[in-house]
């Protein structure tokens, strides 16, 4: 639930959004309840495909940082998000500055780039996983 105060026209009004489902928003304005239709995005940010693999967690539950890998550096998240895609596979080659996978947070898409020259050994999250800031995301050797 979210509450905000607008002011319109010198008219004090307060709207709180109790849940939205799909593009349909449960609002009430000033006490009145009122059922909210917004436009379909073409790329929903929140809807994802349900998963081809059984992937190693579930996508709902944000990974817990890791605590060290114990061979490898370690990429980390910058900061919370949900991994929107991929760019390297266990074993290719990367070079420092490279992309190596998307992180989308605040409605954003940030690069997450190598740290260092080197060969993938893991990648530790799936297209998709929330992921907490800290959490090992790839693995490189």
């Amino acid at each position: 639930m979210k509450e905000y105060k607008y002011k319109i026209n010198g008219k004090d009004f307060k709207v709180v959004i109790n849940d939205i489902k799909d593009n349909i928003a449960s609002v009430e304005v000033n006490g009145n309840a009122y059922e909210v239709e917004m436009e379909k995005q073409v790329a929903p940010v929140i809807e994802k495909p349900a998963p081809v693999a059984a992937p190693v967690q579930e996508a709902a539950q944000p990974s817990a940082p890791s605590a060290g890998s114990g061979k490898g550096t370690g990429i980390q998240s910058p900061l919370p998000g949900v991994i929107v895609d991929i760019k390297v596979n266990v074993g290719d080659t990367v070079k420092r500055g490279q992309t190596v996978l998307i992180l989308e947070a605040m409605k954003m898409e940030n690069t997450i780039n190598a740290t260092k020259d080197g060969k993938v050994s893991a990648i530790k999250v799936n297209k998709g996983d929330s992921v907490l800031e800290g959490t090992d995301l790839i693995i490189i050797e």
